[in-house]
């Protein structure tokens, strides 16, 4: 089975109180239609990165986080996603403001995930940022996830399984 990184923002629009923001509440709509049904097929990891996120913010929210990411295996910090950190903020030109991002991107890399599954288009699912990380990636003979958000996901190509 597909294994799936699930970044922060995913338990977040799941938990999240539904947004004023017409495009906010679309991806929290589709995210919570993604995860009633479609992601099945998947094996999902998180990392320590995305525990502590989940845990930061008001107290009622961050408990609803830990409640969807405890059933998933979390992936330790070690020098390899260390490694990845010092290459990819140099390398990925983003702003200091994204060390988290940057490291939720070395825990996909560094695991060998095949998805990466997020909302931030700023910094990670990003066809600018993901051009760049593969281009890195290759140079290092290192695969790189598919980037993806729930929507991406909701629908299986006929006769494809995960």
């Amino acid at each position: 089975m597909a294994i799936a990184y699930l970044e922060t923002t995913i338990p977040s629009y799941l938990t999240s109180r539904p947004s004023r923001d017409l495009i906010v509440a679309a991806h929290q709509q589709l995210t919570h239609e993604w995860w009633s049904g479609a992601r099945h097929g998947l094996d999902f990891v998180v990392s320590e990165a995305v525990l502590a996120e989940v845990r930061e913010g008001n107290p009622e929210f961050s408990d609803e986080r830990i409640k969807i990411v405890r059933e998933f295996p979390v992936l330790s910090l070690n020098d390899d996603v260390r490694s990845l950190v010092k290459v990819y903020a140099t390398g990925l030109g983003l702003h200091p403001e994204a060390a988290g991002d940057v490291l939720h991107i070395s825990f996909a890399v560094a695991y060998e995930v095949d998805y990466l599954v997020t909302w931030n288009c700023k910094h990670i699912a990003n066809g600018h940022v993901i051009r760049r990380l593969q281009e890195i990636n290759a140079r290092q003979r290192r695969a790189t996830p598919v980037i993806v958000t729930p929507e991406e996901l909701l629908v299986k190509p006929t006769g494809e399984t995960p």
